[in-house]
Formats: structure tokens, sequence, C-alpha cells
């Protein structure tokens, strides 16, 4: 199998904080891989040095059979990169700003506009090419920087954390795009504290925590790797809530959480939900609402890690 991306043993430090502690990564071509991981967990710092933004202190990778240090100027020649905060001079108009970075990677004037107007289509910014970039929404801003990463037509493409601050609809209509890119056969590398984004997207993912990978495979592999299910209660009575909980903990052995009128846990051995639907029974407790399901990625984080994606770590702090 080809890899469009390899990392064996990545290492960083930014003084005494270790960002990256000997990560090894490996995507084959036209794959998408999804990186997990808190803020300060290493994904960006893994991003910037496969980008040849940054060098490591450790390990070596490859980015489309060139190697990020000795060969940096032949990966910045097959990729594109969308970092977490729009990139475009928000001065220059739609247009402008794709034929610039046209312009830049050495396009003659024509080609430069006939790239920026292909895009400007796919990206459905055909209609706002003319206007000033600060006249874009936050949603359209995001289009416009994803386009510019696609002037150059690379193999490779690192999107970090590219729907950060997006409204929900403005991260599906990126959704999209991306989908399209793999349609394409673009390989890509996506950073995200969304896990509802990388179970959309990912072929296969990696979990970055304090700096090191410690879990991969795909969503629905990680989701049975950690063999839990999710049990969900809703009382008919919401006086009766806390008394569910206690049910819930004592036959689990484990503590729940209790939200919306709802109590749901963990479940490690299905056996047990008849137990506990004995014991409601017992206690004379109805529940409007019942359920076993297959944990989420988010509480499958939560199992690896001991944290949800979302929370912060002291790691990293440069990156």
């Amino acid at each position: 199998m080809e890899y469009a991306i390899e990392a064996e043993g990545l290492a960083k430090r930014y003084g005494e904080t270790t960002a990256l502690d000997g990560i090894d990564l490996e995507v084959p071509q036209g794959r998408l891989l999804g990186v997990l991981g808190p803020n300060g967990a290493g994904k960006t710092t893994a991003v910037r040095i496969l980008a040849t933004l940054v060098r490591p202190d450790g390990g070596r990778a490859r980015v489309a059979g060139f190697d990020v240090v000795r060969q940096a100027h032949q990966v910045r020649s097959v990729i594109g990169l969308t970092g977490q905060y729009a990139a475009v001079d928000e001065t220059l108009t739609g247009v402008e700003n794709l034929v610039m970075i046209g312009r830049l990677l050495g396009l003659t004037r024509a080609d430069a506009r006939r790239r920026a107007g292909e895009l400007l289509d796919r990206f459905a910014l055909a209609d706002a090419g003319a206007r000033a970039a600060k006249t874009y929404s936050g949603g359209m801003r995001r289009r416009l920087d994803l386009a510019a990463s696609l002037v150059g037509r690379p193999q490779v493409l690192f999107l970090d954390e590219p729907t950060t601050g997006l409204d929900p609809r403005s991260r599906t209509e990126l959704w999209n795009v991306v989908r399209g890119l793999q349609e394409d056969g673009v390989t890509v590398m996506l950073t995200t504290q969304y896990l509802e984004e990388a179970d959309q997207l990912a072929d296969n993912i990696v979990v970055f925590d304090h700096g090191k990978v410690i879990a991969r495979g795909t969503p629905d592999g990680l989701k049975a790797a950690t063999g839990s299910q999710v049990l969900q209660v809703r009382p008919i009575e919401p006086g009766h809530l806390d008394m569910v909980r206690r049910v819930v903990s004592d036959v689990l052995g484990v503590t729940p959480e209790v939200s919306q009128g709802q109590v749901t846990a963990p479940v490690r051995d299905p056996a047990a939900v008849p137990a506990v639907v004995r014991r409601l029974d017992d206690l004379d407790v109805v529940a409007a609402e019942l359920s076993l399901r297959r944990a989420s990625l988010d509480e499958v984080f939560l199992a690896l890690t001991g944290h949800r994606a979302g929370e912060e770590q002291d790691a990293e702090a440069a990156a």
C-alpha cells in the first residue's frame, strides 16, 4: 500500500513542554485521517511538522514521498493547508484573493483567473467573487480559505480544525466540500475536536493525548474496541430521577450522568440491563424511555482519555 503521509517517532519540545512524544502515522493515498484530541494534545504541532512549518526534534516523516526536512520545498509544492482561522486578505475580493495565490504559485494571470473562477463555482462563491472578503459571512470566509489552499491542486491537504467557530449549517456545508475532495482522490488529514465531524468524514481516526497516539482505527472499530454500550433511562415522574440514578449506579457500578431529565451510563455487560429494569419495577418506577445503544465517539474519547475532547491540556503551549 502506498502512503501519502508517513511519520515515525515524531517528537517536538517547546522548552520544558513536550508537544509530541514519538507519534507514528500512516495515511493511504486518497483517504481521510481524522486526528482527535483536546487542545494541547499535539494535533497542530503534528500538522505544522508535516506541512514543513516546524522542524521536528526527533523522528522522521514523508509527505507524498518527500522527506519533510530534507525535501521541504518539494513537500510544499504538493500540499495545501487550511488552519484554524481564515487567512484570506479581507480587503481583497474573493477573485483577487485566489488570483494572488495563483500568481504566487507561478500561474500566468490568465490561468490564475481561470482557476479562481473554477474554485469560486465549486465552493458556491461565484456570486460573491467580486465582493471584498470582509463582507463575507464566517462560513463563506472558511470556504474561500479552503479554496485558496486548493489553487495549486494539492495531492495532500491538511485541515487544522477548519470548522472552528462555524455555525452548524456552515459546518455541514464545509463537510460536503471535504467529501467532494475525497471523491477527487485528495488525501486529507483533518484535526478536530468535533467528534461528530470525525465520525462523519474520517476513514480512519487516531486519538492524541498528551503528545502521544493512544488509540487508532476506524470510527466503528474504536467504538467496538472500548467494549461499551450506553444505557439511557428517562422516568415518567421527574421526582424519580434520583432514584433511577441510584439504581443505575448500584447495578452497573459506575457514576451515571444526569441531564435533562435522563440518566445515562456506560454498560460493559448488556446482561446487567434486565437487572436495572427489575430494580426499577420493584420500586414502582416507570420509565418513559429506556434504551441501550452503542457508545458515541465522544463517549469513546472519554473512555480512552478520562476527559472530553474540548478540555484544555497544558502541553503544546506554542501550538
